[in-house]
């Protein structure tokens, strides 16, 4: 990628959360640990300095999340000195607000829209920023970079606001919510890109390395916990993988691989025919899985 396509990028980003910050009352930037969400917090620290990030981060825990993107998000909320607000899916499993999924592809992922809506109503957060980008998945791509949520955070596809000549309106109503999306011109090469460019650490769980996993439907799974439901006649071995994106355990497959370092894995995603969401078993539950998640008030 070339550096002038680099610096329009990182450029739109900073202008996209400088509005955030100067149009709503109590943003929050969604954290989960990932590529899409690290570079964001690299974003807003250029954006915002030398000030500190003027808005605090959550975390919506399904309890399933890879223990290295954990370790990094407590970590680096840490060395940024910035709130980390963390709220658990297994918690509203516990009090009966949503039922947990059982079987052989069961997940937490849609359990998430309700922990995400209640943390929103909890603080009072109108709009809340995320690392979203429209190559990942078609109902994505039809989003706006300032996507308005009813009051019950609801997403109408067919009632967006246009953005001509990249002026955002964040005037919403009583109740409503706004999803932002800074880096959603972005392409996963892009982040990479980028990572690369800024040296920023990200998980080790990024880079190849060696894994106990078993196949299942042609996809690589972890078999290094108890999450992932496997069989007795799904025989684990020890592969060299890593994984391109890191949502749940449970719907999250990895890929082989010997990208040890960022610059071989821009090289290897330079050359990938497949999606990064090819790896997401949740989003094959339908031809419009991801767009009734967002209906119902998921990111």
């Amino acid at each position: 990628m070339n550096e002038l396509r680099v610096n329009t990028l990182e450029s739109e980003a900073i202008y996209i959360l400088r509005e955030v910050a100067s149009q709503f009352e109590k943003p929050v930037l969604l954290f989960s640990g990932g590529k899409d969400s690290i570079t964001l917090v690299r974003l807003a620290q250029k954006a915002f300095w030398p000030a500190k990030i003027p808005f605090p981060f959550l975390h919506v825990d399904t309890g399933h999340n890879f223990p290295e993107t954990i370790e990094f998000r407590d970590r680096l909320t840490k060395e940024l000195g910035v709130e980390l607000i963390v709220r658990h899916v297994q918690d509203n499993i516990d009090s009966g607000k949503v039922t947990e999924e059982i079987g052989k592809y069961a997940s937490r992922n849609m359990l998430q829209t309700e922990t995400l809506l209640d943390a929103i109503e909890e603080f009072g957060f109108d709009a809340c920023i995320g690392g979203a980008r429209r190559d990942e998945e078609k109902a994505r791509a039809k989003e706006r970079i300032f996507s308005v949520r009813s009051d019950f955070g609801e997403w109408d596809e067919k009632n967006q606001r246009p953005e001509l000549f990249d002026l955002l309106n964040g005037k919403i109503e009583l109740g409503q919510n706004v999803r932002c999306f800074p880096i959603s011109n972005w392409t996963e090469l892009d982040v990479w890109s980028y990572i690369e460019k800024e040296q920023i650490e990200i998980p080790s769980i990024y880079f190849a390395h060696k894994r106990k996993v078993f196949l299942r439907d042609g996809m690589i799974w972890s078999a290094e916990d108890d999450v992932v439901f496997r069989a007795e006649d799904e025989k684990v071995e020890e592969l060299m993988v890593r994984f391109r994106t890191v949502g749940d355990m449970s719907c999250t497959a990895a890929v082989l691989s010997d990208a040890v370092s960022i610059s071989k894995v821009v090289e290897e995603i330079r050359d990938s025919s497949i999606s990064e969401r090819g790896a997401r078993i949740d989003d094959k539950r339908s031809e419009a899985a991801m767009e009734k998640r967002k209906q119902q008030g998921y990111f």
